[in-house]
């Protein structure tokens, strides 16, 4: 097979990569949602291959990595990207600052909803520091979708 046909996959695995590997303490709680930006791209390039039975399977796969309870970053990935699915034609239409600005609101849905599903499990106290990613993620979507997008015109993904 060619490569074209493992292309999403191996965006998804490296965004997995992105997600546990090691980082300074002090840098750690700025890290991108690189999963759900990789998977908000495919979602609104590709909603045909990539969706939310997607989401739920690479959700389980970052519970086992970050070692959460099964199902907590599913969830939030799930209830993001449906968003996403649902209003893929309207999204795809903004420029990349609005669409931005709305991966940052799915962002912060995505961190809330995993905080939500954390604290009735434990009794884990809500830190504005746990927002930053947020920032970053928004900040960091201009860039994930140049570089996706060059991907997929190079590798012609349809």
């Amino acid at each position: 097979m060619k490569l074209r046909s493992y292309v999403i996959a191996l965006s998804i695995i490296a965004a997995l990569i992105l997600q546990i590997v090691p980082m300074p303490i002090t840098v750690d709680q700025f890290r991108p949602d690189w999963v759900m930006l990789v998977l908000s791209y495919w979602t609104l390039a590709l909603p045909n291959r990539v969706n939310i039975g997607v989401a739920f399977f690479v959700g389980l796969v970052l519970d086992i990595l970050l070692g959460t309870s099964l199902g907590v970053h599913s969830f939030a990935l799930c209830s993001t990207l449906f968003i996403l699915a649902a209003n893929y034609q309207r999204l795809r239409n903004y420029s990349l600052w609005q669409q931005s600005a709305i991966i940052g609101i799915l962002s912060a849905l995505y961190h809330l909803l995993v905080f939500w599903l954390q604290h009735l499990q434990t009794d884990v106290n809500f830190l504005f520091t746990y927002l930053w990613p947020v920032l970053t993620s928004m900040l960091m979507w201009p860039w994930i979708f140049a570089l996706l997008r060059k991907i997929r015109r190079q590798f012609r993904i349809t």
